[in-house]
Formats: C-alpha cells, structure tokens, sequence
C-alpha cells in the first residue's frame, strides 16, 4: 500500500487556522493486489489474458472480488494486531477512485506500475446496489436517527457486523455474532408489521433459533462445518429479510 497525493496529517495539535475557503488536496492508498501465483510464459500471453479478461464482465467482477478479499483480509488483521476499534476493515469496489486490471514485471508491480493495465468499470454492480439504496432510502433514516426521530435498533449492528464477517470468511465470528443478532430481533421486531410475510418470517426465525446457538456453540470449538455454515447464510438472509420488509413498509 502506498500513498499518493497530499502528505499525511501529523499528530501534532496545531493553532488552528481561518478556512481560506478551498479544500485541501486529500491524501489517496494506493493498493496493488499482485496474483503471484498465475504467471505468465511471455508477455504476448500475459497481453492476451489482459484483452480477455476485461472484455468479460464476470470475469472484471471475479477480479475485483478477490483483490478486495485480500485487501480486507489484511486490514483486518491491522485492525487487530493494532488492536484499534475504530480501524477500517472493510472497502467496497465502489469507493475506489478507479480500479485497474493490469500485468507487470515483479518489480512494477511490487512498486504499483504495470507493464500495461485497464481500467475497469464496477458500474453494473453500482447500479444493483443503488436500486437497493433507493428502495430502503437510506438518506430519511439518517435524518431520523440523527434528528431523534427514530432509534437504531441493537439487532441491526448485530446482524450487520454478522453479513461482514461471513462475506469475509469468517465464518465463526459470523455465526457468533449471529447468535445475539437474532436474539435481539425476536425481541425488538415481534409485532412491529400488521403483515402476513412478517408474521411467518418470525415464526420460521424462532423455531430455528435453536440452531443459530448450535452454529455458535460449534464455533466456540472449530471450524464450521459446511452444512453449518448454510445454516448461518439461511437464517441471516432471513433476518435481513425481516429488516427490509420493516424498513420499506414503514418508510
């Protein structure tokens, strides 16, 4: 990881100083996720995969998933061995300034060039996730909760922090937090829609609450088993299910 731009902030207090009225020029991470382990012959091959390989939308989005993957996997682990809460560790595509599909020597890429390189565009997955936003409007929520209007409930971070750490492949914190999550939304969500999907869905949620406690007890111990883990994937999209019904029909 590199960074570009502006220099970095420095820790100590200064006088602080009237706005001159332009922004300040923001200090960008450069971050090169090298796949080491797929090299090529020469570099006609290298160039022809590149050609390829952007052409195709799954395989741009397989790319960008698995440099994303590495790249949380890692921030995690900072936020760990700094053993710093307030540490990012998590990124999305989205956020990115622009993301480039590139080959290189050891060295360029080691040093963030490429020998030649594209960029890519995660639009297609922007707009998914943009209908999705619009749907649950996120921006009214923020004005309520901030403006005291309406209180986040506990299973919301819950749950949340539990789809985290199961896209990431931590199956065991996914499944512990999971555990809790769904404790708190049978309580905090029973009868809050006069709705016939919600009322089944709470219903399915507690006669399988047993096995968000059985997942978890298994975690505590080992690993999980892959019949485990689709359990832990069934009722967390249950849960957010719930979620989103009673954020839409409540507006």
């Amino acid at each position: 990881m590199q960074r570009v731009g502006a220099p970095a902030a420095g820790r100590r207090r200064r006088k602080p100083r009237k706005p001159d009225g332009e922004a300040a020029p923001l200090t960008l991470s450069r971050v090169t996720a090298i796949r080491a382990f797929a090299r090529f012959e020469a570099e006609e091959d290298a160039a022809r995969w590149l050609e390829e390989a952007c052409e195709a939308e799954d395989t741009v989005e397989v790319l960008v998933d698995e440099a994303l993957e590495l790249l949380n996997r890692a921030l995690h682990a900072q936020a760990l061995a700094s053993a710093n809460p307030m540490s990012r560790t998590e990124l999305s595509p989205e956020g990115a300034e622009r993301i480039l599909i590139g080959f290189g020597s050891g060295e360029e890429t080691a040093a963030g060039r490429f020998r030649e390189a594209r960029q890519v565009d995660v639009a297609p997955r922007s707009s998914r996730r943009r209908r999705r936003e619009e749907e649950l409007r996120p921006q009214e929520r923020v004005a309520a909760i901030l403006g005291g209007r309406e209180r986040a409930d506990a299973c919301e971070t819950l749950l949340l922090r539990a789809r985290a750490d199961l896209d990431a492949g931590r199956d065991r914190e996914a499944a512990l937090q999971l555990r809790v999550g769904l404790e708190a939304l049978l309580v905090e969500l029973k009868g809050a829609l006069a709705d016939p999907g919600h009322e089944e869905d709470m219903t399915t949620l507690q006669a399988r609450r047993s096995e968000a406690g059985e997942a978890a007890n298994e975690a505590l111990a080992e690993e999980l088993t892959g019949e485990r883990r689709e359990q832990v994937e069934e009722l967390l999209k249950l849960s957010e299910r719930v979620l989103r019904r009673r954020r839409v029909l409540k507006g």
